[in-house]
């Protein structure tokens, strides 16, 4: 009988082991892969804020900047493919055309002296900068926090719970090609 529940126990006693492994590795998951959600939310409020002083900036500008009327057209479709982004790597690529468009505007607003000498426009560059610098903060964080979770789920033994309990590995914020480009503006008023 003691030969029995001892040929039992062993292989019950392995099960429950592995079980608690597995409950711990999908629970480590778990909260990797929320951690990464929450900070992407955290870039989104920084692109909310982008987004809330685009409108002031441009509209500063636009009253002296008649001809760059076009600047302020593609800024305009940018916010609105950012709005009906589905994914994040929809929303990285909508962001990333607003800050083409932006980095536009921002050598306009440099190469107009009556713009740089207006307080209004002067403080929304300023409110923009600032934000720009908390956008790259909180995107360095998201590929931080997606850089962990994708070593849990990649690294053995990590790797086989994770594909049996459905993880797979987040996509990092990476800018489009071309990013690196200053853009071209011209500001030939003939």
């Amino acid at each position: 009988m003691n030969k029995i529940l001892l040929f039992l126990a062993i292989p019950i006693g392995i099960i429950v082991v592995v079980a608690l492994i597995a409950v711990g590795y999908y629970n480590g998951f778990v909260t990797q892969s929320q951690n990464v959600d929450n900070q992407w939310a955290q870039v989104e409020t920084q692109y909310q804020r982008r987004f809330d002083l685009i409108p002031n900036l441009v509209n500063s500008v636009k009253g002296v900047l008649t001809q760059e009327q076009a600047v302020f057209g593609q800024i305009a479709e940018a916010r609105t493919r950012y709005a009906g982004a589905q994914t994040v790597n929809d929303k990285v690529k909508a962001a990333n055309e607003i800050e083409s468009t932006l980095s536009r505007l921002m050598v306009i607003v440099e190469n107009y002296p009556q713009l740089k000498s207006n307080e209004t426009v002067a403080a929304l560059m300023d409110a923009l900068a600032g934000t720009e610098n908390r956008v790259a903060v909180e995107r360095q964080r998201f590929n931080d926090m997606v850089k962990a979770y994708n070593l849990s789920v990649s690294r053995i033994p990590g790797k086989i719970f994770a594909s049996i309990m459905g993880f797979g590995p987040k996509e990092y914020f990476a800018s489009v090609e071309g990013a690196n480009q200053a853009p071209a503006v011209n500001l030939d008023l003939k």
